[in-house]
């Protein structure tokens, strides 16, 4: 990856994610694999060791992958949703976190936002945002977050 796709993706991050995601996601000092579309364009972003970080959306969006996720909490420590623990076996399974369970939650999560599941600081899963931050404390029922990709012990 050359430092200009290098920098347009970290702009992208930053933008989607907020200050710093850029350089957690894509380190300078590392290097990233960028396969492509037909068409030429970024696809997916790999780690040196072949991990997925994050797929690019024909939207312009990325979406998260595990390791991608636990960059972001790791090094900004958002956004993200944290669990209760009796739902941790069925997150990390794939199934979705519901609102009751929700612990949690930053402040700026709005639904369609990518975000880590996480439990006792720890990235159990990654996925998307289907309720407002406040939705997310207050309601007793429904999807807080649709889980992409949950994450083994």
């Amino acid at each position: 990856m050359d430092e200009d796709e290098r920098a347009r993706l970290r702009t992208v991050a930053d933008y989607q994610f907020g200050a710093g995601a850029g350089a957690a996601l894509f380190p300078a000092d590392e290097s990233l694999t960028v396969l492509r579309t037909s068409t030429g364009r970024p696809q997916q972003v790999l780690s040196h060791d072949e991990d997925r970080l994050v797929s690019y959306t024909v939207e312009g969006r990325f979406t998260l992958a595990a390791s991608g996720g636990r960059r972001l909490f790791d090094r900004l420590g958002a956004p993200h949703v944290e669990v209760g623990d009796e739902s941790v076996p069925f997150v990390r399974d794939g199934k979705n976190a519901f609102a009751k369970f929700v612990q949690a939650v930053d402040d700026e999560v709005r639904p369609g936002d990518e975000v880590a599941v996480t439990f006792d600081g720890t990235v159990i899963a990654v996925g998307r945002a289907e309720l407002p931050a406040d939705g997310m404390r207050d309601f007793q029922s429904g999807v807080a977050v649709k889980v992409r990709e949950g994450i083994d012990a």
